[in-house]
């Protein structure tokens, strides 16, 4: 598996070469914005959809990016043809840049960084997309919207990693995580999704949750095939009333949920609806998407 590695203007194929400026506040406070794009036979997926939302972020947090979305796109696309793997993860991270020790701003005076990794990811097992996931809900809460809005992909991501702790003290695969009010918002890296008697809904962006590229994908997906959709309120309770539950995103792609706190959902086994949806998203990625290799399965390292 190939490694490529852009660091703010220099290109780098060894982990140990990639290094970033230790005063830089993306570093230090994780003032900063950053996504994660898959790579397919040779195609980024859905990568306009990504340098949208990455450029929202950035206008979230006033931070200028020293680029041109097009000019990204084509760093994007690089990163992934020098790695020369068709299939590949991709990170994109945009830092404010090296400051002082205090946290203004303004202080950064040499502008944003821009780094990019295109190499590998695995975040489940094979097995569990056969077998299902078992997710607890856990105690930290997610974020308030009016103090750090979800929809702006940051690099703080530490109320996540506290849920992801807590998951794995509990020994389940994934955690859940409740707003305020106690409705369902979304699974530590995840989007949530459950299906009722043929209608397939998800949580509301407006209970605090990001509204991943891999979501709507699937909500296009589900419109048509003709499935019924809802962006609704969901509590705990509807979850482990469903017919089914998944999770998507990114890295995860569609993964199905087969026990939520020890209640066994349905059957227990990945429902008819997950796995027509989810061939269909293995049908899109293989058939959408930017190109970075002249032919399908072709390697070139540079």
């Amino acid at each position: 598996m190939g490694l490529s590695i852009y660091l703010n203007g220099t290109w780098v194929t060894r982990r140990q070469d990639a290094v970033v400026p230790l005063y830089d506040h993306g570093f230090l406070y994780g003032d900063g914005i950053f996504e994660g794009i898959r790579g397919y036979v040779g195609r980024v997926f859905r990568l306009d959809e990504h340098l949208r939302r990455l450029y929202d972020s950035a206008r979230g947090i006033h931070l200028e990016i020293p680029v041109s979305r097009s000019h990204m796109k084509e760093l994007v696309v690089e990163a992934c043809r020098r790695s020369g793997d068709p299939d590949l993860y991709i990170r994109l991270i945009v830092s404010r840049g090296p400051g002082d020790l205090g946290i203004d701003p303004r202080k950064c005076t040499e502008g944003a960084g821009i780094y990019i990794i295109a190499g590998a990811i695995q975040l489940y097992p094979p097995q569990k997309y056969e077998e299902g996931l078992k997710v607890v809900t856990v105690p930290t809460r997610r974020n308030r919207p009016d103090a750090l809005p979800a929809q702006i992909k940051s690099l703080n991501y530490l109320n996540n990693i506290f849920g992801k702790m807590e998951a794995n003290r509990l020994g389940a695969d994934e955690g859940l995580m409740l707003d305020g009010s106690g409705y369902v918002t979304e699974a530590t890296a995840d989007n949530v999704f459950m299906v009722r008697d043929g209608v397939l809904s998800t949580p509301a962006a407006h209970f605090g949750l990001l509204a991943g590229i891999t979501r709507r994908v699937v909500l296009d997906l589900a419109g048509t095939m003709g499935i019924a959709t809802r962006e609704v309120g969901m509590l705990v309770q509807d979850l482990i009333s469903a017919d089914e539950v998944f999770l998507t995103g990114t890295g995860a792609e569609l993964i199905p949920v087969i026990d939520l706190d020890g209640e066994m959902i349905a059957d227990g086994r990945p429902g008819p609806i997950f796995r027509r949806l989810l061939a269909g998203f293995h049908a899109l990625t293989r058939t959408e998407g930017e190109p970075f290799l002249e032919k399908v399965g072709e390697s070139s390292q540079a």
